[in-house]
């Protein structure tokens, strides 16, 4: 497999002049704007001047409780975007799936503590299929918390080599045979099972795993099945519960979750990545591998709204929930807890996937929230480079958050 495909498996050991595009956009001030610009400018060049090449745009939206202020730095060469830009916003997807999950908790269709074999409240059917693709290791021991925390052990057939793919993921080996090839969760926990593969005992420790979150998005299909009498996908819980028109606060975002939906809505911004050779373009891509983990695209503006309103309880979640989502961490990890990582300008998530680096980011001190993406990934030399990268986004809201004299970290 390409390491283009995805790369977001990294992301959790990674830390833990245009006119301008949006002078009008919120509250902030043309003094704010230009403060912040001129501040993620510097950030920009000072990442390319390290990496050695020019970028797309960095772009950052910080959001105060009484300024608002998207800025987009691009160099002569790059291309700025908007608020109502489109991109893929990779993992960020995970936090929308705890949410789910935790929703369910509260209206009480599921318990994050039961085992992932235990019956759904008031029903005879498991959470996940008693079937022979669905009998990985350890599978009686898990839980669905430990799904949510990476801490089931299970192996991520995205992300890591699997027995008969060349060396490669399952996900980008099958990919490579048939771009639009319809993926389904059964096929790709079956392969877990198949090669008999695990990281540890659930519980145990912590790592990154996208097939977990993969069997999560199964999950909340079986129950909202069971609940509304009639065949339901995750997807559907999410479109109905969390973003949809019916949703407490409606979102113009989007979870494909079939294999002919690949294009992004106008306007977009393509994905990069340099491999140290040349630098490969993605517009157009077949995300149903992703469903529940990383296959989510909006705005910037869209994914503010969101992780704003949820991280103050102003959103689909209670306090007590939005509590554990950012507390109940994972065995082994000192910043990830329930769909939800702590790093130092916040609590969210990030992303990363076919050259789009972003995170959504709250910071319940000072009521800030922030969305900055990157519409570029550095792998000439692997994690490290990847790290530079993530580093930059990081710094760029430090930037922001000093250019708006905002106290803290």
């Amino acid at each position: 497999m390409s390491k283009f495909y995805s790369v977001s498996f990294i992301l959790i050991f990674i830390l833990c002049a245009l006119l301008p595009c949006c002078n009008d956009f919120g509250g902030g001030s043309t003094s704010d704007y230009d403060k912040v610009k001129d501040a993620v400018d510097n950030v920009r060049s000072s990442f390319e001047a390290g990496i050695g090449r020019n970028i797309p745009s960095l772009n950052l939206l910080i959001h105060t409780p009484n300024k608002n202020v998207l800025v987009s730095s691009a160099s002569e060469e790059g291309t700025t975007i908007t608020k109502d830009t489109y991109f893929r916003f990779a993992s960020n997807t995970k936090n929308f799936t705890a949410a789910a999950i935790l929703n369910m908790q509260e209206d009480g269709w599921l318990s994050i503590d039961s085992k992932i074999t235990d019956i759904i409240p008031g029903s005879s059917i498991p959470y996940v299929p008693d079937t022979a693709e669905w009998g990985i290791l350890n599978k009686s021991s898990i839980t669905i918390k430990q799904l949510l925390q990476h801490s089931a052990g299970v192996y991520d057939v995205d992300n890591d080599p699997v027995p008969g793919c060349g060396g490669d993921p399952y996900v980008g080996y099958q990919l490579s045979l048939d771009a639009s090839h319809q993926f389904t969760s059964t096929e790709l926990v079956g392969e877990v099972t198949k090669n008999n593969l695990s990281y540890f005992i659930p519980g145990a420790n912590h790592h990154y795993s996208n097939t977990g979150y993969t069997m999560l998005g199964e999950i909340i299909a079986r129950v909202y099945t069971f609940r509304n009498g009639s065949s339901k996908t995750c997807t559907d819980y999410l479109k109905d519960y969390i973003y949809g028109s019916s949703a407490p606060v409606p979102l113009n975002i989007y979870f494909p979750n079939l294999a002919s939906e690949v294009t992004l809505p106008s306007p977009f911004v393509s994905g990069r990545i340099f491999d140290g050779t040349k630098e490969t373009v993605f517009t157009d891509q077949n995300m149903c591998a992703h469903v529940a983990e990383g296959n989510g695209y909006g705005t910037m503006n869209e994914l503010d709204k969101y992780i704003r309103t949820l991280m103050k309880g102003e959103n689909v979640l209670t306090s007590a929930s939005i509590e554990l989502m950012k507390n109940e961490l994972s065995p082994g990890s000192t910043n990830y807890a329930l769909g939800c990582m702590k790093v130092s300008i916040g609590y969210g998530h990030n992303g990363c996937i076919y050259g789009y680096l972003s995170y959504m980011l709250y910071d319940p001190i000072y009521d800030i929230s922030f969305v900055i993406m990157m519409p570029f990934v550095d792998e000439s030399n692997g994690i490290t480079s990847l790290s530079v990268c993530m580093k930059a986004l990081i710094n760029a809201g430090h930037a922001a958050r000093v250019a708006l004299d905002i106290p803290g970290n």
